[in-house]
């Protein structure tokens, strides 16, 4: 499995923009799918609120790959 590290500089980003940010979607509307057909797992557990605020310390699975925000 593919680990990531992804900074940003804001309070927290939203799920199906982060998977669209790291490059685990292509688009939007893949993100948005995913998310919603319960494909992501945020922090170990499957997340279908495409707009759960991400904060760093949060990980998000998708594809096989990891994101970690810091």
């Amino acid at each position: 499995m593919k680990k990531t590290e992804i900074s940003i500089t804001t309070e927290f980003i939203k799920l199906d923009s982060l998977l669209k940010f790291a490059g685990a979607a292509m688009t939007g509307g893949e993100a948005k799918e995913a998310v919603q057909n319960g494909e992501v797992l945020f922090n170990g557990e499957v997340c279908t609120m495409r707009g759960k605020k991400v904060r760093p310390g949060d990980e998000v699975e998708y594809a096989g790959m990891v994101i970690a925000v810091k």
